[in-house]
C-alpha cells in the first residue's frame, strides 16, 4: 500500500510539473483494494485494470523503474513507452492491461477465465472496474457469460462513489453495485474498501471459490479517491465537498493498518518509517532510470502492433 501511495504521489507531481505527458488518473486512497486482492494471486493469475491502474500493477509486482519509464514514454517501459499511463501492462506478471475504455476490462478477464477453464488450469482472472463501469453493457455481458459457464473469474468493483465527476446517486438507482450479482446467479459481496484485512478476507473467499470451479463472484469494495478524476489539482470542478474528502481521509487504509500493526506489536513505528525510506529510495531510483532512458525510435513505431494483414 505504501509503494502504491508514494508512486502515485510522485507521478502526480511529475505530471503537474509537465515532466510526464498526458493525463494520469491516480489511485491514492484506494490502495487497500489492489493490495488485499493481489495477495491471493500468482503471476499465472490474470488481472485486467482500468484508467486508474498503476496501483493494480504495483500490487501485482510491477517495478518502479519500468513503470516510470512507461509514464515518461521511454523505450525501457513495460510497453516500450507506447502504452503510457492508461494502457500499462505486463503479461509476465499476469497484468493483461489497463484500459482507457470504461468497462473494457471485464470482457477481457472473462475471456482469460474461459481460457483457464478450457485449458483446465487452476488460474483465476480478476477484473477491476469502477461503479460507473458497472453501468456498461460490457460488464453485464461478461458477468452473464462468466456465471453461465461457471468461469474462474472475480469481478472487483472499486466503488469510489463517482463515475468521473458524477456521484453514484446520480447515475445509479441502487446503493450497492453488488446487488446486480443476483441477476446473473453469482454471489454479490460488499466489503469496506478502506480496510485491507476485510478486502483480503473477502477476496480470498471469492478467489478460492473461483479456483474450485464454483464460478464467479461480484466483490464490491467501498472506497474513495483522494485526488480529482485526473491529476492532483484537477479541473477545479465543485462536484464534491472538502468535508466529504476529510471524512474519508480520516479512515485512511494505510494509517489505520499501521496503527493496528503497532497496537498488535507486529511491528514498530521505527520499522514503518524504514518502509517509507526504502520506498522513497526506490522512487528516486525509478525516476532517474526513466529520465536516463531513451525515447522509442521512429522506426519502431509499428513494432508490437497487431496487424490483420492486407495492404500496408
Amino acid at each position: 500500500m505504501v509503494r502504491i501511495r508514494r508512486f502515485e504521489e510522485e507521478a502526480g507531481k511529475l505530471m503537474e510539473d509537465g515532466k510526464i505527458p498526458g493525463a494520469l488518473h491516480l489511485y491514492v486512497g484506494q490502495e487497500a483494494v489492489a493490495s488485499g486482492v493481489m495477495e491471493h494471486l500468482s503471476n499465472q493469475d490474470q488481472i485486467t485494470s482500468t484508467h486508474r491502474g498503476h496501483g493494480h500493477l504495483i500490487a501485482k509486482g510491477g517495478e518502479f523503474d519500468r513503470m516510470f519509464a512507461e509514464l515518461f514514454g521511454r523505450s525501457t517501459g513495460y510497453c516500450k513507452g507506447k502504452g503510457g499511463s492508461m494502457h500499462i501492462s505486463n503479461i509476465a506478471l499476469g497484468m493483461l492491461g489497463a484500459n482507457g475504455i470504461v468497462g473494457g476490462g471485464p470482457p477481457i478477464a472473462m475471456g482469460a477465465a474461459f481460457s483457464n477453464k478450457f485449458r483446465k488450469t487452476k488460474d483465476v482472472a480478476v477484473a477491476f472496474f469502477g461503479d460507473g463501469a458497472s453501468n456498461e453493457g460490457s460488464f453485464h455481458e461478461a458477468a452473464n457469460m462468466a456465471a453461465l459457464f461457471k468461469l474462474p473469474c472475480v469481478f472487483v468493483c472499486e466503488n469510489n462513489g463517482y463515475g468521473e465527476y458524477t456521484s453514484q446517486a446520480n447515475h445509479q438507482a441502487i446503493v450497492d453495485v453488488a446487488d446486480r450479482a443476483a441477476g446473473y446467479g453469482m454471489p454479490g459481496v460488499v466489503v469496506d474498501g478502506m480496510d485491507v484485512i476485510a478486502v483480503y478476507e473477502a477476496a480470498g473467499a471469492a478467489i478460492k471459490r473461483a479456483r474450485s470451479g464454483q464460478g464467479p463472484t461480484l466483490l464490491e469494495c467501498k472506497t474513495y479517491r483522494y485526488y480529482d478524476h485526473v491529476g492532483v489539482r484537477g479541473m477545479g470542478l465543485t462536484y464534491r465537498t472538502d468535508e466529504e474528502l476529510e471524512i474519508w481521509q480520516k479512515r485512511d487504509a494505510i494509517q489505520a493498518f499501521e496503527k493496528q500493526l503497532v497496537k498488535m506489536k507486529v511491528t514498530t513505528k521505527k520499522k514503518i518509517e524504514n518502509v517509507y525510506a526504502r520506498v522513497n529510495k526506490d522512487i528516486e531510483a525509478g525516476i532517474k532510470f526513466a529520465e536516463d532512458s531513451p525515447f522509442p525510435e521512429p522506426a519502431d513505431l509499428l513494432d508490437d502492433v497487431y496487424n490483420t494483414g492486407g495492404a500496408s
